[in-house]
């Protein structure tokens, strides 16, 4: 279970929220949609550890207190964070970063064999050239190869917690598809929990049952089933805040 509680977020000195609290259970999907700089990445970045955050309550994860561990302690616990926009790193490539996460997740050696087998196969699922194995992460890639490169390391790392921020952002029709039909394929085999974070519907289309939390500059004000998405998207998050922003309710 993943529980955020009476969670203060604050940036620069600025505070982004106040009493934030969320609550999510084992296998579910969760939703957090609100308008452009409402601070949706910001709560996926503080649950991950980004030191440029001052974080004041708490975040849990499967019982146990994760506001003062590192990033990489997290990662350990198996939350994985897909990235809007993920970085280049020079020098180290994919396997070589594969290698040594499991390394240090499982506390075994890696058997290379296995290990190799396993990738190919994943790049294969992900229409992925094999080249991109023993790439440098992410340089020189496209837009829609870097999405791809992230899934290809959340397969082989298998996390029980998975965020995705802005998944389908620049994406095209045919990568959105890829992207959905993969993250779809990994819930029904693993039942991760996940949280999506988005303004638009297109990665919701492959999920059937989830909650929906609105944000606001206060934090989330309204907190609805699937077919919230939807009455979102038809009126518009001017409309829906003019009609939810003065009070808070949730309907589990």
């Amino acid at each position: 279970m993943f529980e955020i509680s009476n969670l203060t977020l604050s940036v620069n000195n600025k505070e982004l929220f106040n009493n934030l609290n969320l609550k999510i259970n084992s296998g579910e999907i969760h939703v957090l949609m609100g308008k452009n700089g409402v601070g949706k990445s910001s709560i996926a970045k503080a649950i991950m550890g980004d030191n440029n955050y001052k974080v004041d309550g708490s975040i849990k994860y499967n019982g146990k207190e994760i506001t003062k561990m590192s990033i990489s302690d997290r990662a350990k616990e198996g939350i994985y964070l897909l990235n809007q926009s993920p970085i280049q790193v020079e020098g180290v490539t994919n396997a070589e970063m594969l290698r040594l996460a499991l390394g240090e997740k499982t506390g075994k050696n890696v058997n290379i064999f296995e290990f190799s087998k396993e990738l190919e196969k994943i790049c294969q699922d992900l229409e992925l050239d094999k080249s991109f194995i023993h790439r440098e992460i992410n340089v020189g890639c496209s837009g829609g190869e870097r999405k791809k490169i992230e899934l290809m390391h959340m397969w082989m790392l298998k996390p029980s917690m998975i965020i995705l921020d802005e998944v389908d952002s620049g994406l095209d029709v045919d990568a959105i598809k890829l992207v959905g039909n993969s993250l779809k394929k990994y819930y029904e085999l693993y039942k991760p929990t996940i949280l999506i974070i988005t303004h638009t519907a297109s990665i919701l289309n492959m999920f059937e049952h989830y909650k929906v939390h609105l944000l606001n500059n206060k934090g989330i004000i309204l907190t609805k089933d699937e077919s919230f998405a939807k009455e979102i998207l038809d009126k518009g998050f001017k409309k829906i805040l003019e009609e939810y922003d003065t009070f808070v309710i949730s309907e589990n």
